[in-house]
């Protein structure tokens, strides 16, 4: 399947090839529902999106790999390596070296007309990571979800294509990417704890009485205590909120694209369906859809896809 995807976006040197295989591969491990997802897009399409993810997903495990002994400052450092060496190889064309993510991203890039820009501001979140573990108000988590979210949208503007100018789209491909990250953020308040950080606005939660002492509690007892369920049945209502703000944008993609990010979007906000019926016990839980839905979904949207590919030739 990879050498068809490969062949259909004109990839044909070996080792450009081997890269892309490679960030297929971490997106197979690590974004089951995103891969899915991606399967509903053209041949042509799909290599693109792989090397966005793998060059993503590389940044967050210089962030979160818990079993790695590196200090602060010595992931500091290697962001920053991570940001130079991107920055020379898409900014100043220098070569990109033996780094398969670093290959095929760049290669990605400068076939979309991806800018370093976007790329910056995504590097520039990840260093926050570093050090802010709360966020006080919601302008400030907006602050960090730009670089962190939204951007992953804008970078996928190019490969999906618009029918549409793509400034006009481009607001609601960011809103998207901000609900797909609220909602990881509700569902994973327990992991995220163990990592030391809260992302959800502490304001928000004080108006329920909730601190992360409280949240503390909740994990070491695996119960969600009455307050913190408050807390976050409202931040699940906001986050339904951005759904139906994003919800236009997909009209405004290719045709060939729509059925890929729908079926995204169902499956993001369908774990948010889980959380309210697991009433948000989130302590010692996970939401998850099942494979039996996703199959569902994929099998829905994929009939989409070949109908739509058919009629606007970009099988």
């Amino acid at each position: 399947m990879i050498h068809t995807e490969l062949d259909a976006a004109g990839v044909r040197d070996p080792s450009l090839r081997e890269a892309y295989r490679q960030c297929r591969t971490l997106n197979a491990r690590y974004g089951k529902t995103f891969f899915l997802a991606t399967r509903l897009l053209a041949p042509r399409q799909r290599p693109a999106v792989h090397a966005l993810y793998g060059f993503a997903r590389f940044a967050d495990d210089i962030l979160d790999d818990l079993d790695d002994p590196r200090t602060v400052d010595q992931r500091a450092d290697q962001l920053q390596q991570l940001s130079t060496r991107l920055f020379n190889a898409l900014v100043e064309k220098q070569p990109c070296g033996d780094d398969p993510v670093l290959t095929a991203v760049v290669h990605t890039a400068r076939k979309y007309d991806i800018g370093w820009d976007l790329f910056d501001d995504f590097l520039a979140s990840m260093r926050m990571d570093l050090t802010v573990t709360d966020y006080p108000d919601r302008a400030s988590l907006e602050k960090y979800m730009y670089g962190s979210a939204e951007v992953i949208g804008l970078q996928m503007l190019p490969v999906l294509g618009t029918v549409v100018p793509r400034e006009q789209a481009a607001p609601y491909a960011a809103a998207l990417g901000t609900a797909f990250q609220l909602t990881n953020f509700i569902r994973d308040v327990d992991e995220d704890l163990h990592r030391g950080r809260v992302y959800l606005p502490a304001d928000e939660l004080a108006a329920h009485g909730v601190d992360r002492d409280l949240l503390r509690w909740c994990q070491a007892n695996r119960r969600t205590d009455h307050r913190v369920r408050a807390a976050l049945a409202e931040q699940h209502a906001r986050t339904r909120e951005v759904y139906e703000k994003a919800k236009p944008g997909i009209g405004m993609l290719a045709p060939a694209s729509r059925p890929c990010v729908a079926a995204a979007s169902t499956l993001y906000s369908e774990i948010l369906d889980r959380v309210e019926a697991m009433d948000f016990e989130i302590f010692g839980r996970r939401a998850t859809v099942g494979k039996p839905r996703r199959a569902v979904v994929a099998a829905a949207g994929l009939g989409k896809s070949w109908a739509a590919r058919i009629r606007h030739g970009s099988v």
